[in-house]
C-alpha cells in the first residue's frame, strides 16, 4: 500500500500543536489545560504544561479496567537460570501496587528519587512502575556497574532509596551486586536512607540492619494483605526518570524524561512507527539500564496494551545462536527490536542461519535495529534469513524515541541500505555547516533538529540547566545539536556518517572515550593518553588506549598495559570492553597541541588518510602504525 508518511508529516508541520493535541487523546489524563505547548517554560518550552497524569495508571490500571485484566502484560524468559514467568495485567498491577506500598512505607513520596540497580528480571520493571505510581523519580543504573560509577550517580540524583537485586547472572558466573552497592554508598557523599534488596535464589545478599530490607518478602506480604495504593497525580512536566549517559568518570549527565510528553510520543510510535496492535507481543532485546529498555521494554508496550518480554540471556551462548528464534517462537512475538551487534554475533556463530529452521516464526513480521550503525552486510543477512522487513532507525538517549526511521505503521517506505530513512513527526531534521548555515542535499555536515524538540525528548539535564543549554543548544541557536554528522539526500533520506564528539559505540552502548582517558590518566606511570574507537566486526567499535609513560619509568610495557586494562574495567565496568592498551613514545598532535584522534582512528581502521596540514611531526604517525601492528592490529 502507499505510505501515508508524507501526508502525516506535512500535517504535523502545518499544525504541530494540533498534531500533538490529537495524539494526546490516546492517554488518560487526570486533568488537561488549554495549552499544548508553552514556549516560555524551561530551556526551549514544555509540552502539556498544565496537564496532570500518572504514567503507571496508563500502563496498567486502565487496561485492567477496560477489558485486558487476563491478558499477559509481561513475560520473563531466562535461558541462563532456566526460569520463565508470566504476569497478566491484573497480576502485574497487584505486584506493582504492593511494591509501591513498600516504597511508601520507607517514606518515599512524589518528587523523591530512587536508584534501581537490577538485572533483567520482572522486579526491575515493577520497580520502575512502582516509582511512577508514586511520582517518585527513578534512575535505573545498569546492574553490575562499577562502584565508583554508581557513587557518582548517587551523589547526583541524591536518592532516598536504592532498589536492587542480590545479584546478576551471566553465563557461567554470578555477579554479587550488594558489595558494589555497599562500596558505592561508602564512596558517595550522599547516603540513601534505605536499600531494598530482592534476594535471588542464586545468591543471598547480607543485609545491614536498619538500612537494608528484603524487598521480595515485604512485597509478598503486601500482596498477601491485599494492599492497594492509588496512583499519585503528577504534572505532565514533572520528571518520570533520570537516565545517566556518557558521563563516565566526570560529572554524570542525567537526561530528564517527563511524564506527559513521554507517554504521548511512545504511544504514538507503537502503532505508527512499529505497526504493533494492542494485544500483540513485542520484544525489545535490550537492558532496562539503557534507554531502549526504558522506552520499549517497560513503558511503550504497556501504554499500548501489548505484552512485553523481559529476557535474561545473550544472543549467543545461552545456549546457542538460536536463542532469539526460540524466544520469538515460544512467545508468539510479532516484532523484535535489538542492536545490530546482536545480529553480528548470531551471524558469526550461525552464518548459514541453520538454527532459524528449527523454530516456527510464522507470526514474526518485522525486525527493528538501532543503537549503532546498521551495516548493510548485517542487514542483508537478516533479510535473507528471516524474510521480513529489517528496519534501521536512529534515535538517542536524549530523545527517548525515534528521530529518523521507516514508519511501517503508516506504510513502509523504500529502504536505502545505510540510511535509517526519514524524520518522524516532531523532528525537523536539518544539516548545517560549522557556522550554522544550512547545507544542500548530499553535503556532509552537523545534524541538528529545529526547536522545539517533540514530546518525549529531554527538556533538560538533572539539576544542570546551563550544562544542558551549553551541550545541546548553544552551538546552533534555535536548534538541538545531535553531535552526529551526516547527509540528507535528494529524497529527504538521512544517513549518519560519524559522531562529531568523543562518543564511541561498543555493542550498542554509547561510551565516552574522554571518560576512559580520565581513568587511564590516573595511573601513576602515565604522562598522557588518548582513546579512540577502532572498528570491530562483532561489537561495532572497541576502545583502544594509547599511553605515553612518564620519564624514568623502568617497568615493562606489558605489565603496565595489563594494569591499565584492569583499571578501566574497575572504574567504568566490563561494559567498556577495554582490552587494548598500547604504549607509545609520543602522541600525534597539531601545532596547537590537539591530539589527532581522527587520524589515529583512520590508521587503526585501515582507511585511507591524508597527512593533517597542522601536524607537528609527521614521523609520529609511522610510530603509531608500528605500535598498532605490534599489538596485532592490522592497519
Amino acid at each position: 500500500m502507499a505510505s501515508r508518511y508524507h501526508e502525516i508529516y506535512q500535517g504535523w508541520k502545518q499544525d504541530p500543536l494540533g498534531f500533538w493535541k490529537e495524539a494526546a487523546e490516546e492517554i488518560d489524563w487526570v486533568s488537561t489545560g488549554d495549552k499544548v505547548f508553552d514556549p516560555d517554560q524551561g530551556q526551549y518550552g514544555r509540552w502539556y504544561p498544565d496537564w496532570e497524569c500518572n504514567t503507571c495508571y496508563n500502563c496498567l490500571d486502565r487496561h485492567v479496567e477496560r477489558g485486558r485484566p487476563g491478558q499477559p502484560a509481561l513475560i520473563y524468559d531466562s535461558p541462563i537460570t532456566g526460569r520463565t514467568a508470566s504476569y497478566t495485567y491484573a497480576e502485574l498491577l497487584e505486584e506493582v501496587e504492593a511494591m509501591a506500598c513498600v516504597l511508601a512505607d520507607q517514606g518515599l513520596v512524589k518528587g523523591d528519587r530512587a536508584i534501581i540497580y537490577m538485572p533483567m528480571i520482572p522486579q526491575a520493571v515493577m520497580a520502575m512502575l512502582a516509582c511512577a505510581r508514586l511520582g517518585v523519580i527513578h534512575s535505573v543504573v545498569f546492574g553490575g556497574f562499577a562502584a565508583n560509577e554508581l557513587a557518582t550517580r548517587i551523589d547526583d540524583a541524591t536518592p532516598k532509596a536504592i532498589i536492587a537485586a542480590s545479584c546478576g547472572i551471566e553465563p557461567g558466573r554470578v555477579i554479587a551486586y550488594k558489595p558494589l552497592i555497599d562500596q558505592a554508598i561508602d564512596i558517595a557523599r550522599h547516603k540513601p536512607d534505605s536499600c531494598l534488596v530482592f534476594q535471588r535464589e542464586e545468591l543471598t545478599a547480607d543485609l545491614k540492619a536498619g538500612r537494608d530490607h528484603d524487598l521480595g518478602t515485604l512485597q509478598a506480604d503486601a500482596v498477601a494483605a491485599g494492599r492497594r495504593i492509588a496512583p499519585v497525580p503528577v504534572k505532565a512536566t514533572d520528571p518520570l526518570y533520570i537516565l545517566y549517559t556518557s558521563g563516565t568518570t566526570g560529572q554524570p549527565k542525567g537526561v530528564v524524561r517527563d511524564n506527559g510528553g513521554h507517554m504521548v510520543a511512545l504511544k504514538w510510535s507503537m502503532q505508527n512507527l512499529y505497526d504493533i496492535q494492542p494485544g500483540e507481543v513485542f520484544w525489545a532485546a535490550s537492558d532496562v539500564g539503557w534507554v531502549v529498555g526504558h522506552s520499549y521494554i517497560c513503558y511503550a508496550p504497556l501504554l499500548h496494551g501489548c505484552t512485553t518480554i523481559v529476557f535474561e540471556g545473550k544472543p549467543v551462548g545461552t545456549p546457542d545462536a538460536g536463542t532469539f528464534w526460540r524466544v520469538i517462537s515460544d512467545h508468539n512475538i510479532v516484532s523484535l527490536f535489538t542492536a545490530p551487534t546482536a545480529f553480528r554475533a548470531i551471524r558469526k556463530e550461525d552464518p548459514k542461519g541453520e538454527l532459524i529452521q528449527k523454530y516456527d516464526l510464522s507470526q514474526f513480521r518485522s525486525l527493528f535495529l538501532a543503537g549503532e550503525r546498521a551495516d548493510p552486510e548485517t542487514v542483508n543477512w537478516a533479510i535473507d534469513q528471516l524474510q521480513v522487513p529489517v528496519i534501521d532507525h536512529w534515535w538517542q538517549t536524549e530523545t527517548g524515541w525515534c528521530i529518523v526511521g521507516n514508519p511501517v505503521g503508516l506504510g513502509q517506505l523504500p529502504v536505502k541500505p545505510g540510511s535509517p530513512t526519514v524524520p518522524m513527526p516532531g523532528y525537523d531534521v536539518q544539516v548545517l555547516d560549522d557556522a550554522g548555515h544550512p547545507l544542500g542535499a548530499n553535503t556532509l555536515g552537523n545534524i541538528v533538529v529545529q526547536l522545539p524538540l517533540p514530546p518525549g525528548s529531554l527538556p533538560t539535564l538533572w539539576n544542570a540547566d546551563k550544562r544542558f543549554f551549553d551541550a545541546y543548544l548553544a552551538e546552533f541557536p534555535g536548534y538541538y545539536k545531535t553531535a552526529d554528522a551526516g547527509i540528507i539526500d535528494d529524497d529527504g533520506y538521512l544517513s549518519i556518517m560519524a559522531r562529531t564528539d568523543d562518543i564511541i559505540n561498543v555493542a550498542g552502548h554509547r561510551l565516552s572515550t574522554g571518560g576512559m582517558e580520565e581513568v587511564l590518566a590516573t595511573h601513576p606511570d602515565v604522562a598522557e593518553c588518548a582513546v579512540i574507537g577502532i572498528a570491530d566486526k562483532l561489537k561495532g567499535q572497541l576502545p583502544c588506549g594509547f599511553v605515553v609513560l612518564k620519564a624514568g619509568v623502568d617497568r615493562t610495557h606489558d605489565e603496565i598495559e595489563k594494569e591499565l586494562i584492569k583499571l578501566v574495567r574497575d572504574k567504568i565496568g566490563p561494559v567498556a570492553a577495554f582490552k587494548i592498551a598500547i604504549t607509545v613514545d609520543r602522541l600525534p598532535k597539531t601545532r596547537s597541541g590537539k591530539i589527532l584522534r581522527g587520524t589515529m582512528r583512520q590508521i587503526a581502521d585501515g582507511e585511507s588518510w591524508k597527512m593533517p596540514a597542522t601536524i607537528d611531526d609527521p614521523a609520529i604517525l609511522d610510530e603509531i602504525t608500528e605500535a598498532l601492528k605490534t599489538h596485532g592490529i592490522s592497519v
